[in-house]
């Protein structure tokens, strides 16, 4: 049995190059955006809200992105019902809205991105801009 295991993190560029194209494809689509970007524990690596999103979006956004680092998965996907017990059982610290993806490489879990302020298909797109900008798995 080992007793450590490698971890992959994001780097202070990966973040801001994340950062950027989420909110140059949010631009695209004429749709401002709260953007959270966390390592893979949830904690948080950058966050910002573009001009004229949303201001609780920030929540939304924050708990897509932990609930995508935690599950391991994009958020949306759960149902609504355990969807909403659990964000009053962690006080909103997870969602089942969507717009919320893990960032991989090669399979492995490095951080999480969430989105907010557009609909669901918005908030995905502009997360899945991110991902493709720093060469991370495809979801």
């Amino acid at each position: 049995m080992s007793i450590t295991r490698q971890s992959l993190l994001l780097t202070h560029g990966g973040v801001m190059t994340a950062l950027q194209a989420a909110i140059l494809h949010a631009e695209e689509i004429d749709v401002p955006q709260c953007i959270v970007l966390v390592d893979a524990s949830g904690e948080i690596l950058s966050s910002f809200r573009m001009d004229g999103a949303k201001y609780l979006s920030m929540h939304t956004a924050r708990s897509k992105a932990r609930t995508a680092a935690s599950i391991n998965a994009p958020t949306g996907g759960m149902a609504v019902e355990f969807g909403v017990a659990a964000g009053i059982a962690s006080q909103g610290g997870v969602t089942h809205l969507p717009g919320g993806l893990p960032i991989r490489f090669n399979g492995r879990l490095a951080a999480a991105i969430g989105v907010g302020s557009g609909t669901g298909d918005q908030d995905f797109a502009v997360g899945r801009a991110a991902l493709t900008a720093i060469g991370a798995d495809s979801i």
